[in-house]
């Protein structure tokens, strides 16, 4: 699995979770793909200061917005980044537009960063009692991944009774977090913050249980060789991360798109991490569009860019989506 693939699964798969705290359960199969089914989402406070009050310090963004719509109904689209530095000024012009029109927001899930979210987290995180990471591989790997501990100053078996996965989830996730990215600064905590404090209603299209049986359900081979990847370019995580926040920023689909995809990439991950969700996703909108409304959708930007894309889907459908920003 490659470096670019790698950041595919943690801004489509692992959304809000990628900053979370390890958190009980063992699904053991991919979870069959469903059409969405909303969850209510319980209130968030609002930011003490919003990323559009510190657009004077930093040019204001311009991420992509997309639109669907009908006689009665309105949808916007819009890609997010679920962790991101301090003061980054993304929430004005059309998107700020759209979602004040909005009465209800969906995220992919609900309750980023709770305690709920966090235990179904250590659930699908634990090998089975007697297990251990280490022991899984092989000689050379694993002192490229002990190296790679030290380096980071991590004991060498603070890692040990989880699975690749999510050891190569939290390796990927240090380096950002010492560069200043934060959870509390991404786009769907900000959006819920500001939808508790206009009164808009909130949903989410998943549960963290599903997104994260996602990942549990890889193979033992498929979730080493993802820990191998992102033990070697270890260096380069936050470089590759800031370059897709630029594109993200830049409204560059596009590009975002292109660097997702430019080295060859598991098919069979992609199929089960992105496409088949996206067309889940896609159903999803199809219905809601039979009810009157307005409805601001939220979701990583990694699934409205690029062949097989949420925008793909409801093509497929015959449905239209219009680029405003």
């Amino acid at each position: 699995m490659r470096l670019r693939d790698r950041f595919r699964l943690l801004a489509g798969a692992l959304a809000g979770l990628l900053l979370a705290t390890p958190a009980l359960a063992d699904p053991q199969r991919l979870p069959t793909p469903q059409t969405p089914v909303l969850r209510a989402m319980p209130a968030i406070n609002p930011p003490a200061q919003s990323p559009s009050s510190l657009a004077s310090a930093a040019k204001p963004l311009a991420p992509a917005l997309w639109l669907v719509k009908d006689d009665d109904t309105t949808i916007y689209l819009f890609g997010t980044i679920h962790a991101l530095r301090p003061g980054v000024p993304w929430f004005g012009g059309k998107v700020e537009q759209a979602f004040a029109e909005s009465g209800t927001l969906v995220t992919e899930i609900a309750d980023v960063g709770s305690l709920d979210v966090a235990q179904t987290l250590m659930g699908n995180a634990l090998l089975p009692e007697g297990k251990s990471l280490r022991a899984m591989m092989s000689e050379a790997d694993r002192a490229a991944f002990d190296a790679a501990l030290a380096k980071a100053a991590i004991p060498a078996v603070a890692l040990d009774r989880f699975k690749p996965w999510y050891a190569a989830v939290v390796l990927s996730t240090l380096p950002l977090l010492r560069a200043g990215f934060k959870l509390e600064e991404g786009v769907e905590i900000q959006l819920a913050a500001r939808a508790k404090a206009t009164g808009k209603e909130q949903a989410a299209l998943e549960t963290a249980a599903y997104q994260l049986g996602l990942f549990d359900a890889l193979p033992q081979a498929n979730q080493l060789a993802y820990l191998r990847q992102v033990v070697a370019n270890l260096d380069t995580v936050t470089t590759q991360v800031d370059t897709l926040v630029g594109e993200w920023g830049q409204g560059d689909a596009d590009g975002l798109a292109q660097a997702m995809n430019s080295e060859e990439v598991d098919a069979g991950l992609t199929e089960a991490l992105l496409t088949r969700r996206n067309k889940a996703w896609a159903e999803w909108i199809d219905t809601r569009l039979d009810q009157p409304g307005t409805v601001f959708v939220a979701v990583g930007a990694g699934h409205l860019a690029g062949p097989g894309s949420v925008q793909e889907q409801l093509s497929a459908r015959g449905l239209a989506s219009t680029r405003l920003q």
